[in-house]
Parts: C-alpha cells; structure tokens; sequence
C-alpha cells in the first residue's frame, strides 16, 4: 500500500477536530513544520498532539498551542 501524499494539503483535509496526532523531534530538528503549517492554516481546532517535544513559541507545536 502506497501511502506517500504529494503535499501537506493533500492529507490535512483528513484531519478533523478532536483528532489525535503523534508528533516526534528533537528540539527544533525534525519537527513536521509543513504538516504543522497546513493545520495552522486550515483552522483545525481542539487537537490532542502527543509529543516529546513541547514547542517553542511561534514555532513548530507552539503555533497549534497558540491557535
């Protein structure tokens, strides 16, 4: 099974609110930023984002804790 997207957009319009995501990084590196980026933009709302990484502020998880 193929499961390759050819862009965040592409499968961000699968992603409801009240979703559930996993996200893994290591400080700032390898953190989804596009992925991060497109539910910003697509106003997802009330997720849960389970993570090592809590964000900084303006960037990467911080921008969905701050929306």
């Amino acid at each position: 099974m193929d499961k390759r997207v050819a862009n965040a957009e592409a499968v961000i319009g699968r992603v409801k609110e009240g979703a559930t995501i996993l996200m893994g990084a290591f400080g700032v590196c390898g953190v989804p930023e596009n992925l991060i980026n497109a539910l910003v933009r697509q106003g997802t709302k009330n997720l849960t984002v389970v993570s090592n990484n809590p964000g900084i502020d303006g960037f990467g998880i911080g921008l969905l804790i701050e929306n």
